[in-house]
Formats: C-alpha cells, sequence, structure tokens
C-alpha cells in the first residue's frame, strides 16, 4: 500500500491527513494498552468489518503510527502495537474524548 502523501504545510491538514476517518482514533485507542491481535481489536470495535480494520492498519502502519509483528506460525500469529509516533496521538485522543463528554453533558444528549 502506498503511504499516505503528506502534501499540506499546514499541520492542521497533515493531522487530518493522517488521523482523519470514521476509524483511525478508534484503532489507535484500542492499543493504548498495549499490543494486540486482530481479533482483540476487532472485538474492541464491534461494528468495524474485518476487511476495514484490516485497510486502515495498513494505512496507519504506512503512516508509522503502528506497527504489526507476524510470527510466522501456523495458524498465523500476528500482532499490533502503537509506534512512539502512534503513542503521541493518545493524548489528542483523551481531549477529543473530553470534548465529547462536555458536549453531550451540556446538551443533554444520551451518551452511546
Amino acid at each position: 500500500m502506498e503511504p499516505i502523501k503528506v502534501t499540506a504545510k499546514c499541520p492542521i491538514r497533515t493531522t487530518l491527513e493522517l488521523l482523519g476517518g470514521k476509524w483511525k482514533l478508534l484503532i489507535i485507542f484500542q492499543l493504548k494498552d498495549g499490543t494486540k491481535r486482530l481479533s482483540e481489536l476487532k472485538k474492541g470495535i464491534p461494528d468495524i468489518s474485518e476487511k476495514m480494520l484490516i485497510q486502515e492498519l495498513k494505512k496507519l502502519m504506512d503512516s508509522d503510527l503502528v506497527t504489526r509483528k507476524n510470527y510466522g506460525e501456523v495458524p498465523p500469529k500476528v500482532e499490533y502495537s502503537l509506534t512512539v509516533a502512534g503513542m503521541a496521538v493518545l493524548p489528542l485522543i483523551e481531549q477529543l474524548k473530553r470534548f465529547g463528554e462536555v458536549y453531550i453533558a451540556s446538551r443533554q444528549i444520551p451518551s452511546l
């Protein structure tokens, strides 16, 4: 898979190119506590298809936010974990989470 082309000089656009979309931040959040296998990630994000999860993991690996370790066993054993750059995203996710909590509370919107 071709790496994401970061063409903008704007740091906000760069961040959006790397992390934008419905799934990437959720995947990174699932990896915050350490290494996980594909099935564990799927359980943590039940509404993502396996195909989409694999595609998004490949994009995150191409961006050097996630690493993949293949043990070369049968049956296959593959694990995913955050890189140093991926871990740097965690404070951003925490701020997004706080914003969502405050927004929901202020609007009296039922949480999901």
